[in-house]
């Protein structure tokens, strides 16, 4: 009996542990973020809910087979650099990098380790990747936006206030995109019927200043391209209220800041394709076998509370395309 007792017992003891290591041998993954905005950021919380949902979708949890590291720079270089470091130095599976800043602080930690970017103007303008078909590195990821997308931003301003007849083009005159953009919107100028110059986005002393100078003549607007600085260091959407100026802009947040009208690419949706593209990668592909991608999804939202104010009549074609409309 007693001796009936002792085997059993011994039996769970050699058991238990058995059991324990088979748990513990459960392939976990580590995955590094390097997020550019601030942590408390409500777009870049929608961002980083919109990936972790994804990625949940296709069976990655974090804190039971996968586990994450956040690191946020909200667009400043040193803050970059730093969680880049950071994240190298524990050696992830995969980093997802948002934003320019942050793959290229990505891409100086590391130049092993696989990463996914999302939110990249020009990747091969950047040396990020050697061709948008064939990345060749150890990145890949999907672009903010085609240039082209550009000659559309002043399609809108034209629609929802029909009367302007000269434009400015606030663009980042240190990076490709923003060059780019304003040749594009340039060529599309002429069939518009609308004179266009450009604005550089420097520092906000020099953009007040512009835009002031600007408004005194009437029949004007303003396109506002998407860039780090429009989102971060320009005063853009307050200096439109004030001078009375009808405005389009690049992103989505600055229509929700009180701009008029935001016509860019879906942001959430980068994010749910970048979550794709680790779950490849974590399944054994490598990014110099996956595509750059460009978006496949861009959102209209119009401000009603803010066209009011200039006095402007939105068209009906015009809301019914909004994806979102605030009132």
């Amino acid at each position: 009996m007693r001796r009936r007792r002792f085997i059993t017992t011994l039996g769970g003891a050699l058991a238990w542990p058995l059991s324990g290591r088979a748990q513990q041998s459960e392939p976990s993954r580590r995955i590094g973020l390097l997020l550019n905005r601030a942590a408390d950021s409500s777009e870049g919380k929608a961002r980083l809910a919109a990936f972790q949902r994804r990625l949940k979708e296709l069976g990655w949890s974090d804190g039971q087979n996968l586990h994450m590291e956040i690191r946020w720079d909200a667009e400043e270089p040193e803050t970059a650099r730093k969680g880049a470091v950071e994240l190298a130095a524990l050696a992830p599976d995969v980093v997802l990098a948002s934003g320019t800043l942050s793959v290229k602080a990505m891409l100086r930690a590391s130049r092993a380790i696989p990463v996914v970017f999302a939110g990249v103007a020009d990747p091969v303008g950047l040396g990020v990747v050697a061709s948008l078909a064939h990345p060749g590195g150890n990145a890949t990821g999907f672009s903010s936006y085609e240039y082209s997308f550009a000659g559309k931003l002043l399609e809108v301003l034209k629609e929802i206030a029909p009367r302007i007849s000269r434009a400015a083009i606030l663009r980042d005159a240190d990076a490709p995109q923003g060059i780019a953009m304003f040749a594009v919107i340039q060529s599309a100028a002429a069939a518009i019927g609308v004179q266009v110059s450009p604005v550089d986005l420097r520092d906000s002393a020099d953009i007040e200043r512009a835009v002031a100078a600007f408004a005194r003549s009437g029949d004007g607007g303003l396109v506002v391209t998407p860039s780090g600085v429009a989102t971060s260091r320009s005063p853009v959407v307050a200096l439109a209220a004030r001078h009375k100026l009808p405005a389009v802009y690049g992103y989505r947040q600055l229509a929700l800041e009180g701009g008029l009208i935001s016509y860019g690419p879906d942001w959430p949706d980068q994010y749910r394709r970048a979550a794709e593209y680790i779950d490849r990668i974590l399944k054994g592909e490598k990014p110099a076998d996956l595509p750059v991608q460009a978006p496949t999804k861009y959102e209209l939202v119009v401000n009603l509370k803010t066209a009011k104010t200039l006095g402007l009549t939105v068209p009906d074609s015009l809301l019914a395309r909004a994806d979102e409309v605030i009132e």
